[in-house]
């Protein structure tokens, strides 16, 4: 049996849709059938479920606010939350497949990508306490699979295209920050991979997975309105000031995950077919 955690999220829900799809059993669980953060309400539910299988997509992911009114919430949800499903999933041999982010590297690398091997340097409360789930999850599980990922979207939950739809509608010139270079993510194309690595029966360790090609959030934003009539201006970060420090650079190697037969799309064919849908 799969248990997924965080399962009516943007990740969770896109897992849902697919495994559906494919007429697979599995648990669905978001904090009303389990509070991740009370190790009791854990522990009912793995003794209950018997999960072979752990999609733990749950997770605080208000980065802004994860600095000050939210530091202890993310804490609680991102460090302890992890350790109870890790604890439980253990003590009956499930395997955990974590959800981690680019925000685990500091983002001062000056050549090549990101290795999943590479030295993590979070500087932000939310990469911090990612990182100690990594630790976690690597510390207490056997059976394990870390994919960092980053620069989400899809056709669930909140998300820097349907921002983007949402402000052209009212604005004819947007500012966009053209600074900072990373790598689009489709949530589709993120739970098809989860699903991937089990069925093969992957290496277990750290993976990254987004979609191929790169780019800063300017191009993001003209890729995502390109049909729109609007004005799009590059800005510098430090223009446009947040309480959490971005990665300025955090383009993460894929070969690992392309070395496991996955085929990954570009970020630019994720996003035509996201709006398809």
């Amino acid at each position: 049996m799969i248990l997924i955690t965080g399962a009516k999220g943007q990740l969770g829900t896109e897992l849902r849709y697919l495994l559906d799809e494919k007429n697979i059993d599995y648990y669905a669980s978001d904090v009303d059938e389990m509070d991740i953060t009370n190790k009791a309400d854990v522990n009912k539910v793995f003794d209950t479920i018997k999960p072979t299988i752990v999609f733990h997509c749950a997770a605080y992911t208000a980065v802004d606010k994860a600095e000050d009114e939210g530091k202890e919430l993310n804490h609680k949800i991102n460090v302890e939350g992890t350790k109870n499903i890790a604890e439980s999933a253990e003590s009956i041999g499930a395997t955990v497949v974590y959800i981690s982010t680019d925000y685990v590297f500091d983002g001062t690398k000056k050549e090549g990508e990101y290795l999943p091997e590479d030295s993590t340097n979070p500087q932000s409360e939310y990469g911090k306490t990612k990182l100690a789930g990594e630790n976690i999850v690597k510390g207490i599980c056997s059976q394990f699979y870390i994919i960092r990922t980053s620069w989400v979207f899809g056709n669930f939950g909140h998300n820097f295209v349907f921002t983007m739809q949402k402000l052209a509608q009212n604005h004819p010139r947007l500012t966009i920050v053209d600074d900072q270079h990373g790598r689009p993510t489709w949530t589709r194309n993120l739970a098809e991979f989860m699903i991937h690595v089990i069925d093969i029966k992957a290496d277990y360790g750290i993976y990254h997975l987004s979609n191929d090609g790169s780019c800063t959030w300017f191009d993001f934003a003209c890729e995502v309105l390109k049909n729109n009539d609007i004005e799009i201006v590059p800005i510098t970060s430090a223009q446009f000031p947040q309480k959490a420090k971005r990665p300025q650079y955090s383009v993460m190697s894929l070969k690992k995950a392309k070395d496991t037969g996955f085929k990954i799309p570009t970020w630019k064919e994720a996003l035509e077919s996201m709006l398809e849908k």
